[in-house]
């Protein structure tokens, strides 16, 4: 018999995703980017991602706890009209796009959130909400790829969006050699209390 074991903890993180179009119109922005530096490590498209709550490591029976909860909070909160805009690097290594539009609405969001996750007993580092899309990540020693690039769109504005839906993402961080893949736990539509299918 074949049984295939769960790990006994996934890495979690809480977040809002553009639509694909937005998405679709800042890779055509990067696309010179992604010729003059391969060697940096690329984002996949699709897992372009705005956290509004890093939660780490959980025990693995802990995430089911979280479902209603952020499925109610969902129900009850319209979309925030966003839109990628600018650029940037952390540490010199990491490339972000900035985000624009409804920022104290998304800033409430995120907060409410937190409030949601520690009210199902869950602690986790409470790092300032920064909002960006994480798009690459140089090489150790490489101090200048992030900027090059980050210059090369830095008066980049998106078109405007809605934040359709919620989503409890986990990831396979540390679990592999390969690139980090995301996966929806759950997603749910904000303000209708639709559940969307994961």
């Amino acid at each position: 018999m074949n049984e295939q074991t769960q790990p006994a903890t996934v890495r979690v993180f809480i977040a809002l995703a553009p639509p694909d179009h937005a998405k679709e119109e800042l890779a055509r922005e990067l696309r010179p980017a992604y010729d003059t530096h391969p060697h940096v490590r690329w984002n996949r498209i699709e897992d372009w991602h705005i956290t509004l709550a890093f939660l780490g490591e959980l025990p693995t029976e802990i995430v089911p706890l979280l479902l209603r909860p952020l499925a109610v909070l969902a129900a009850g909160r319209r979309p925030p009209c966003l839109a990628l805009r600018g650029s940037g690097s952390f540490d010199d290594r990491v490339l972000w796009s900035g985000i624009d539009g409804d920022l104290d609405e998304l800033h409430t969001l995120a907060a409410d959130v937190r409030a949601v996750v520690r009210s199902c007993g869950v602690t986790f580092e409470d790092r300032p909400l920064r909002p960006h899309l994480t798009l690459a990540r140089a090489r150790r020693g490489d101090r200048a790829s992030a900027a090059e690039i980050a210059e090369g769109f830095a008066e980049f504005t998106g078109c405007r969006w809605s934040a359709e839906r919620l989503h409890l993402v986990g990831s396979n961080v540390g679990r592999s050699r390969g690139p980090i893949h995301y996966r929806d736990v759950d997603a749910w539509a904000l303000g209708s209390g639709n559940r969307t299918a994961s």
